[in-house]
């Protein structure tokens, strides 16, 4: 890989300059983050490529060639590698990282772990489903099964904390977002958009479709990690009924809703 060095504003460069029409390559996000991209496409190879290499930087942040870096944030095609530049540079962040991807750490890989979320997709909850069946020309029940009926794979986290955006979803079920997003969505809405299907973790601005509710806690700031999903993990909707749904909420309400019970053991 070509090595990464700023461009120089004195000079006109193109602060985000990168190595023309090749991968991997390198651009400047500010003056303490870059962006490592690994394609242009959203594709299993690059993810895959991409999540090999946040697992080679994890366990080795802030020491040797990675002196300096505090986070590494993976995307569908790009890590972004945020770092203290009083403690070093983004010419030295870039040849650190490119060491470790030269000399990966062995060992197994870790197998995704796999979970299963409850879902209620009663209308009350659901404010979407109705409409999102309609325009796919389904029922909502038929909706509902086939949302249910595949393993959909955490692909990153963004948008809000422990938000998960989770792919891919059957061409039979996808649809554009909304033109105009709501301006508030309740926290737990599972959401469909495109080729992806999400889970708000709180109440937010939005313009994803929304089809069922989740009470599932999906972060909190006192575990480590605080998100409850990471990428690589596998998915899967449980339907539950309006009852199962108001105790578990209730529940996590409490603090008393541990979201490891959901963990899969039978996968």
């Amino acid at each position: 890989m070509a090595s990464f060095s700023f461009p120089d504003p004195s000079a006109g460069e193109d602060p985000a300059r990168s190595i023309p029409g090749t991968f991997p390559r390198w651009r400047a996000l500010g003056e303490a983050a870059l962006t490592l991209e690994l394609g242009d496409e959203l594709s299993p190879a690059v993810r895959a490529a991409v999540q090999a290499i946040d697992r080679a930087l994890s366990g080795r942040l802030g020491v040797g060639p990675l002196t300096g870096v505090i986070e590494v944030v993976p995307t569908f095609r790009s890590l972004t590698v945020i770092f203290d530049p009083l403690l070093t540079s983004g010419d030295q962040v870039a040849k650190g990282v490119e060491a470790v991807m030269d000399r990966p750490e062995d060992g197994e890989v870790e197998p995704p772990r796999h979970w299963s979320l409850p879902v209620c997709y009663e209308p009350t909850l659901a404010p979407d489903l109705i409409e999102t069946a309609q325009r796919l020309g389904i029922s909502a029940a038929e909706l509902v099964r086939a949302h249910c009926g595949q393993a959909y794979e955490v692909l990153m986290l963004g948008f809000l904390p422990g938000f998960p955006f989770l792919g891919e979803l059957a061409p039979s079920l996808q649809l554009p977002r909304w033109a105009t997003p709501r301006v508030r969505v309740p926290p737990g809405s599972v959401a469909v958009a495109g080729a992806m299907t999400a889970i708000y973790p709180w109440e937010s601005p939005g313009g994803w479709h929304l089809i069922g509710n989740c009470p599932v806690p999906l972060f909190d700031a006192r575990h480590s990690p605080p998100a409850l999903l990471q990428v690589g993990d596998r998915v899967t909707f449980r339907p539950i009924s309006i009852d199962e749904f108001a105790q578990l909420e209730t529940a996590r309400q409490g603090g008393d809703l541990d979201g490891a019970r959901f963990l899969d053991s039978a996968a």
